[in-house]
């Protein structure tokens, strides 16, 4: 069986999405003819962590780790609270940033090129050169977001002259968060730089969407491959249905990610509908910011509102199977449009219809509406929105309220690990 190297920062017990790709990738890839090996750091500072996650990682599987110097723990000494947040993405509008904020995005932005575990990229090249040699290991796999690990990829690809595979979860300079990181030219300059190094070194590049496909067929003639997140089987006993006409989103509500729009319609149907406003909930499950939370305060929705927080992913999947309406909400621009949230694939097997809210375009509308899993609005359809959440009420009143997908199969973490391994054999 051949051996694959996979260097990744997150791995249990961290949790949120970006831990999910590698852990069921490595799942399935011994199946198709491959012993993954997992190098991840001994002592990293992931905002989120869920226990329940270790429990998913293959009693065989070889996790290899190593120090690495944060330097989110120093930052903690100036605001553990700031700190934490701009780790995890949830950055104020630039408006309401204080000067600690305004600093600590400054700093990331520019003194840790191309993202805060740049240090450990040293460290790994020397540890990993010799177990690489030791352990006849030909190919190596890197995974970012944090994009330094590509890093650690191009310089033991130039020593090692290894195979070696970039996959990009997220697009690297054009990812909505770099407008906020207060970069200096100079910085912008280094980031693009490295971006164009690590893709033209790469002998394949890996992505999750078809939009970050055509962006980076800009920039190399290196092969690019679209293997999308997905979902994997859960062995959970299906609850019932909400008795409530509940609404949820999982995950991270960044301040850009407030579709005023809804929050407005769901204002309106309150009003307007005394049955809707009898039956109506919102759950928002995960981090939620502040500008988020005071747009609902102040359009008077608070006790429609459960705000529960990060739960384990676990319950998450419940609360999936469980609500009437999913809402998938993506920043209302053009370069989110390649951005895929991992959660849509479950979403889209949970038999719960999803309601999409984005740029025009963007790679979720185009799956939502292949799948026949759910309905997509921009930011602007405000109307069509209204009769939307209309027609689910309705729905929901007659029992009737449900969701046919079509070609998911496609989608499973089994059957992309598949594509993945075709791609190491080739």
């Amino acid at each position: 069986m051949d051996k694959v190297l996979i260097i990744t920062y997150y791995w249990p017990p961290a949790g949120g999405p970006g831990v999910q790709r590698w852990l069921k990738f490595t799942k399935y890839l011994p199946e198709n003819g491959f012993e993954p090996i997992v190098y991840c750091p001994e002592n990293p500072n992931y905002p989120i962590v869920d226990e329940t996650l270790l429990n998913e990682v293959p009693k065989e599987t070889t996790v290899i780790k190593q120090p690495i110097k944060e330097p989110y723990r120093f930052a903690n000494l100036l605001s553990k609270k700031n700190t934490k947040d701009i780790s995890s993405g949830v950055i104020p509008e630039q408006k309401k940033q204080t000067i600690a904020q305004k600093l600590l995005l400054y700093i990331r932005g520019n003194f840790f090129i191309p993202d805060a575990r740049k240090n450990w990229v040293k460290p790994s090249v020397k540890f990993l050169s010799e177990y690489i040699s030791e352990n006849n290991i030909k190919t190596l796999v890197t995974t970012g977001p944090p994009h330094s690990l590509h890093l650690i990829g191009l310089q033991l690809k130039q020593d090692l002259g290894i195979k070696w595979i970039s996959d990009f979860r997220d697009p690297w300079t054009t990812i909505g968060y770099h407008k906020t990181l207060k970069l200096t030219k100079s910085s912008k300059q280094k980031h693009s730089a490295l971006e164009t190094k690590v893709l033209n070194a790469s002998d394949h590049i890996i992505v999750t969407s078809n939009n970050t496909k055509t962006e980076f067929s800009n920039k190399t003639n290196r092969p690019i491959s679209v293997i999308t997140n997905g979902y994997d089987v859960h062995h959970i006993q299906r609850p019932d249905k909400d008795s409530k006409f509940t609404m949820s989103h999982i995950g991270s509500l960044l301040s850009e990610r407030n579709p005023k729009a809804l929050w407005h319609v769901l204002k309106e149907l309150i009003d307007e509908d005394t049955s809707f406003a009898e039956q109506f909930q919102l759950n928002l499950i995960g981090v939620v910011s502040d500008v988020v939370m005071q747009t609902i305060r102040d359009l008077g929705l608070s006790d429609y509102v459960n705000f529960q927080g990060y739960v384990s992913h676990e319950a998450a999947v419940k609360a999936q199977m469980q609500s009437q309406v999913l809402l998938l909400i993506e920043i209302d621009s053009e370069d989110t449009k390649a951005i895929i949230p991992g959660k849509l694939f479950e979403y889209m097997v949970s038999q719960t219809p999803i309601l999409g809210i984005g740029p025009k375009d963007s790679d979720v509308e185009s799956i939502l509406k292949t799948t026949n899993t759910g309905t997509y609005f921009s930011y602007t359809e405000k109307q069509a929105l209204k009769s939307q959440i209309l027609l689910y009420f309705e729905a929901f009143k007659s029992d009737s309220l449900s969701v046919n997908g079509i070609g998911l199969q496609q989608y499973s973490r089994k059957a992309l690990t598949k594509s993945l391994a075709e791609l190491l054999k080739d």
